[in-house]
Formats: C-alpha cells, structure tokens, sequence
C-alpha cells in the first residue's frame, strides 16, 4: 500500500512533481516543510470538540457529525472557496455552532484532516482515505483558485498515479466508497477504479483462470461495484465460464440462504402425516425475514441475474435453480422469475429431481409461511419451464431425443416426489405429465411409479378418479416387470389391470410368431453374424410363455364368475346390506381362482367388457394374484 505524509505548503507539490508520483516507491512518504504558527501539540481534542490552540482566539465554531471544531475564520477562507461564498452570522443563544456541516463527506474524521491540511500541519495520504478526502476537497471547493497545490489537486494526483496502477490499492479504495455516494459517483472515482480493474484482469500477465489473485477481492466489494468490475471484464473478452464461476461464488458469499425441502420430522419430503416444510436459515432469523433483509436481498438477486452471460455454459442448472428459489423466497418482481425460469429451461438436461424441487410460499408479507390448501412444490413453475425447454428445443431445429436429454427420467423422477403431495389434484398431476408428446417417452416405467405413488398417498380416491389418472399411461410401453407389478397391484382400476394384462398377451403373442418364423431349429443359430438363440432358451422362453397364458385362463376364470355373481346381485336388488355380504362373496371368489379351463374369453372378447362398462366400477379394492 502506497502512503505519503506531506503538509500543505503551496510550493510543495507543483504541476511537474505530479507527473513524477508515480516513480515513488511503495511504502514511502514524502514530507513538505513549511512555515507554520501552529503546531501539532497546539491541537486540543477534549470530549467532542477539537480546538486550534494558538495565541489567536478562535472565531469560528463548525459542527460535524456532533463534534464542534473551534477554527481560525480566515485559516479555512484562504483554502475553501466554501466558506468564503457563504454569509456566516452570529448564532442564537441556543445553538452551540456558528455553522452545522450537514452529509459531509467521510465525516467529522475526514473533516479534521481537512482541517490539518488547511493549518499546514502533515496528513497521510493512503488508499483508505484518499476517496473521503477527495470528496472533502470538492464539498469544501479547495481549488487551485485560492490555492496552489491545494487539497483537490493532491488527492487527485494520488488517485491517478498511485492507487490505479496498484491492484490492492484499487480495491482498497472501491471499498472506502461504499458511504461516500454521490460523491464518488460524480467525481467518476468508482468508474475509474472499475475500469482499472478490469483492464488489469484482461491483460494480466497472470492466467485468468487462476482464481487466487482476483476472484477473493472482488467478493468482498459491495453488489454495485462488483457488477461494474464484472460488466468492465465482460467487455474485455474475457470468457464467460470465468466470469459466471465468480459470479457463483460472489452469490453463494452474499446470499447465505439455503431452502431445504423437508419434513420438519425427518428426511428428505418424508411425509409423516403433515405437509409441513423446513426452511432453513444459515444466517438471519429463523422465524422469518424482515422487511429490510428482503429488499436488500432481492436487490441483490436482480443484480446477480442482469450480469449473467448468456452463454449456455456460463453458469450450471443446479445454480439457476437455487437462484429461482431464492426468487421465490424474497419475492422478486415477476420479470425476474420469468426470466430464470427461461434460463433454467435452456438448460433443463442437466438438473436433477432434488434441485428442481421448488416450495410454494406465500408472498413477502406472510414471512415465507406456506400456502394454504394449495400444493407443497410450485408445480405450475416447474410445468412453465419444461415448455420453455420444448420451445427452446423446437427453436433449434433439431430432431432431439428427449431420453438421450434425460428430459423423461427427470420429469417422471418429479411426478414420483411430488405425487406424496395430498393437495396435488389429479387435473395438475395430468397437465404436467402430459406436457410432453406420446412420442417422447419409448418406455412408461416411471410414469407408473408415479402414477401408483399418487394412488398410495391417496387411498380415498374413487375408481373413475383412479381410472382417470391412469390414463396418462401408455399400456403397451410398459415393461414385463411393470406388467407383473401392476396385474398385482390392488390400487389399480380393475379396467387398467385387464388392458396392460391384454396388452402383454397381445405382444407375447407377436413375440411369438415373430420367433417362430426367424428361429430354424439347431444347437445354435447365426443371423447376420449375431447370435441369436441357443435351443435352451428357446424352450425356456416357450416355458414361460406357457405359463403366462395359463395364468392369463384363469384370470379369465375370476373375470367371467365375477360377471355372474355382479349380475345375479343386480337381478335380485338387495338391499345396501345384502349387497356389501354378496360383494365379500365375490372378493373372496376373486382371491382365489378357479382352475375350471372351459371357459376362455378372447382378448377382444375382455376388451370389449372392460369397455362396454360391465366391470365392477365403486372404487372398491381388487387382486389379481398371478405369482
């Protein structure tokens, strides 16, 4: 850091010693000697008042910032065109001032080495002071009018040839004008330190890539200056995973806030009879924000946003996410979250189900409490910017995989968390799980892990709200696992569970007749230098085929009693008791199936009756059993 002690003698620093302060060594000072009536030790400080003691009485009392300064009138009149320009009375009897300085620049601390300055006794001039002493000078007017080598000349010759070639000093000095606005902002001190800075980012002989040597100071500067070095450094070139790995860290500094959605009993959206969420505070209060904290913050949020390069890779989706749910958190304006949402849709393919998580709060006021009868996840945020990820998609022309994207999986993974929700309603559940095309996903796994965890944490639904909900679901692309689970799964519609069991028959069948034309017989057969089947596979693969459609008899078996039993209770129209009885008969019957072979329904034949509306349809539990 570059320090120089000098006094205020007029002929100390003439116009041809400026051009040479740059040639002064770190560390060094220069002193001026001049003739002085007064002297260091004539200085009195006592309680709150300072006093020049000379063989002159003071006639002149100043206030700054509550302390009273007992100066020479004339002292201050040959350096401040200030005082020389205003009419100074007599105060009253009730003032204790002849003059109040009111917002003076740097206050009473800088005011007294103006005030030293004026007196002819040696200031220091460093990086840390030399802002609120430039400030100072131009509030006071010290001009080289009245006198040579006067305050503003000396500190703006300290600015330009010392602070601004030196890196630290630069920093030191952006942080000194954080009190000082406008001041700094009309003597063009922040722009000159911003540029500065930038300009020795750009051309450093260091790599920019190594953080070490900017990205720590740059951090602890206040949001405006930091987004003027980050705007300054952006137009010099420099690359933009640079630029938003700063821009990360200076967010993760400065926004301490992390929302974690969980139970307040437990893991990670483990539901324990309550929807009730954590929001989790490292830094302020927990029981909520206050009116100040959240417009600081949301300020800084909207600069963080408009300094991001729009470069795809600048930034990661799992940052734009968290920035989004800091959006939510404090409120920010509808503008901004659209904008991330947009963002965040850019670069969809890299999230994850965790991140993509984003609480539903209430608005500001309300203290980040959750909404009432509403869902737990903000899942109309989420369904925006999946279309802005389609439309994104269909802007680029291209004939996109959305399995390759992980588009699918992510959203599937999503239904599956947030299908927990008992606020979430079937109409929001469909919307999102159908916003992309029947093309986009070859296989309907996930979807049915969703769809059945929906049906497990609303077990109260009714059995067309069941059959509405499955319908989302492709039958035919469902795997031969999820074929087995579903034809045991008793939350399923009795309709959902005859289609996938009529679906898997019809593609076994297909299945077969395919091998049966491409498989000849042999101890191993080649197709196209591939090997396809050994005659042990094929005998175990009709083995289970075999099985299947014994097991598929007598499913048939149940469907056809439990036909008869439904219309022989329509026939005698019992009463609501003699009806529950007879429906515990054919549950029972339905639990246990008949091994009886003659009679054997079509695959047309169940479609038909699953369609036609004769199956039972009350929202009451069914089994298959076919393990």
């Amino acid at each position: 850091m570059n320090n120089f002690t000098f006094d205020s003698n007029p002929e100390s620093l003439s116009s041809g010693d400026d051009m040479m302060l740059d040639h002064v060594p770190c560390n060094s000072s220069i002193v001026f000697d001049r003739f002085t009536t007064t002297t260091e030790e004539s200085f009195i400080k006592k309680d709150h008042c300072w006093f020049a003691d000379s063989h002159l009485p003071t006639d002149l009392i100043l206030q700054v910032e509550g302390i009273s300064f007992y100066v020479h009138k004339y002292t201050l009149i040959s350096r401040c065109e200030y005082f020389s320009r205003i009419n100074i009375q007599t105060p009253d009897s009730d003032l204790s001032y002849d003059l109040k300085l009111d917002n003076f620049p740097g206050g009473s601390d800088t005011f007294e080495s103006v005030l030293k300055f004026c007196y002819g006794l040696h200031i220091e001039l460093t990086p840390a002071n030399v802002a609120p002493l430039r400030c100072a000078s131009e509030y006071l007017q010290m001009t080289e009018k009245y006198d040579e080598g006067n305050l503003i000349s000396k500190t703006e010759a300290f600015l330009t040839f010392v602070v601004l070639s030196s890196w630290k000093d630069t920093i030191t000095v952006l942080k000194s004008c954080e009190f000082l606005s406008p001041w700094v902002e009309n003597l063009q001190i922040v722009r000159r330190c911003c540029d500065s800075t930038a300009w020795m980012v750009s051309n450093s002989s260091k790599s920019v890539h190594d953080e070490g040597w900017w990205f720590h100071d740059v951090l602890t500067l206040r949001i405006e200056h930091f987004v003027r070095i980050i705007t300054g450094i952006r137009a010099k070139g420099v690359e933009a995973e640079i630029l938003g790995g700063c821009i990360v860290k200076y967010a993760e500094k400065w926004l301490p806030i992390h929302v974690d959605v969980k139970n307040i009993e437990g893991g990670f959206l483990g539901y324990h009879g309550t929807n009730e969420l954590r929001l989790s505070i490292s830094s302020g209060k927990k029981e909520g924000i206050s009116d100040g904290e959240n417009k600081e913050k949301r300020l800084l949020l909207e600069s963080i946003v408009s300094i991001l390069p729009p470069q795809r890779e600048a930034v990661s989706c799992k940052f734009l996410l968290w920035l989004l749910k800091m959006a939510v958190v404090y409120s920010a304006s509808p503008a901004l979250i659209s904008e991330l949402e947009k963002r965040v849709g850019m670069v969809l393919k890299d999230a994850d189900v965790n991140d993509l998580q984003i609480p539903s709060y209430k608005n500001a006021s309300d203290q980040g409490k959750f909404k009432e009868d509403n869902t737990i996840h903000d899942v109309d945020m989420v369904h925006r910017i999946v279309e802005y990820f389609i439309m994104h998609e269909q802007q680029q022309q291209q004939e996109t995989s959305y399995e390759k994207l992980n588009i699918v999986k992510l959203l599937d993974g999503y239904l599956a968390e947030i299908a927990r929700d008992r606020n979430l309603t079937i109409a929001k559940f469909q919307i999102l799980a159908e916003v992309l095309t029947e093309k986009a996903r070859n296989c309907h796994d996930g979807l049915y892990r969703a769809i059945d965890t929906y049906l497990k944490s609303h077990p109260d639904l009714m059995e067309h709200d069941k059959r509405r909900l499955c319908k989302v679901m492709n039958n035919e692309k469902l795997s031969l696992d999820a074929c087995l689970h579903a034809a045991q799964n008793e939350r399923l519609p009795l309709q959902t569970v005859m289609q996938v069991l009529l679906s898997e028959q019809v593609k076994m069948r297909a299945a077969i007749n395919t091998k049966e034309v491409i498989l000849p017989t042999g101890s191993a057969i080649e197709h196209g230098n591939n090997l396809l089947y050994t005659n042990k596979e094929i005998k175990e693969i009709k083995a289970e085929l075999d099985m299947v459609k014994t097991k598929m008899g007598e499913l048939q078996n149940d469907y056809y009693d439990l036909q008869q039993e439904f219309e022989k209770l329509n026939n005698k129209q019992k009463h609501a008791s003699g009806w529950n009885s007879g429906w515990k008969k054919i549950k029972n019957s339905f639990f246990q199936p008949r091994m009886d072979s003659h009679v054997t329904l079509s695959g047309e034949e169940i479609l038909q009756q699953t369609q036609g509306g004769k199956s039972t349809g009350t929202g009451h539990r069914r089994r298959f059993s076919i393990s």
